[in-house]
């Protein structure tokens, strides 16, 4: 990722903090506004001091770029100049398939990047995005393109919510039977010849949820504690 002149500290440790969080580490600065290092980076990065630590200065893109066979300069701007625009996602597909290395030039802040330094590059890398408003921020554009190589890489993937084992069909059955014999003594089920519609109505809801033996312990407890309730008043 080849950040070219970017203008704040903070907006380089925001482009490294996106770069690893999707597993990218090397980050080249070229003529960035207020020199290299910059104290206000590394806050910004939240963690990803190693991107900051290693990143490596040059005083043009020509020079940033030297040893790459494959340069991509992201720009949603058209210019005069002719030449194959990828999505992040194709670019991602090509940048595994090529061999050598690839470069994702991306512009300051204010400005984007020059028609010079898009001359640099073999293709122009374009996010599809709102033509109303088509405004992002340094770190959203590498965040956008970060992601887009990552889905080739082998990234932990979500950590699944361990919803606990279900609890055994007669866990569930005296919890239903439990309630049942509340809702007789109440009167719930009212008029008789919808009883039995009722009684099915509740058991499919109590049994859609998938309960843990602990959530189904839970749940006789109260029953037991409004039942206990009851009775003393």
């Amino acid at each position: 990722m080849v950040l070219v002149r970017p203008q704040l500290g903070q907006n380089i440790g925001k482009a490294a903090r996106a770069m690893l969080n999707f597993g990218l580490v090397e980050m080249r600065l070229v003529a960035p506004r207020d020199g290299w290092p910059n104290p206000e980076a590394g806050p910004a990065a939240s963690g990803a001091d190693q991107v900051l630590r290693d990143a490596t200065v040059y005083d043009t893109v020509a020079e940033a770029v030297a040893d790459c066979a494959h340069v991509y300069a992201t720009t949603v701007r058209k210019r005069g100049i002719t030449k194959p625009v990828v999505t992040p996602e194709a670019a991602a597909q090509a940048i595994r398939a090529e061999p050598g290395r690839s470069a994702i030039l991306f512009g300051p802040e204010r400005s984007g990047l020059e028609t010079d330094d898009v001359a640099l590059a073999r293709t122009i890398l374009t996010v599809p995005i709102n033509p109303e408003f088509g405004s992002l921020n340094l770190a959203q554009a590498v965040i956008l393109v970060a992601y887009e190589w990552s889905k080739g890489e082998g990234l932990a993937s979500p950590p699944t919510v361990d919803l606990g084992a279900p609890a055994p069909h007669q866990e569930l059955e005296g919890m239903i039977g439990q309630l049942d014999d509340m809702l007789e003594a109440a009167r719930f089920f009212y008029p008789p010849e919808r009883a039995a519609t009722s009684r099915r109505t509740l058991r499919t809801l109590l049994t859609k949820a998938g309960w843990t033996s602990q959530e189904v312990r839970t749940m006789r407890g109260v029953l037991s504690a409004l039942d206990g309730a009851k009775r003393r008043r």
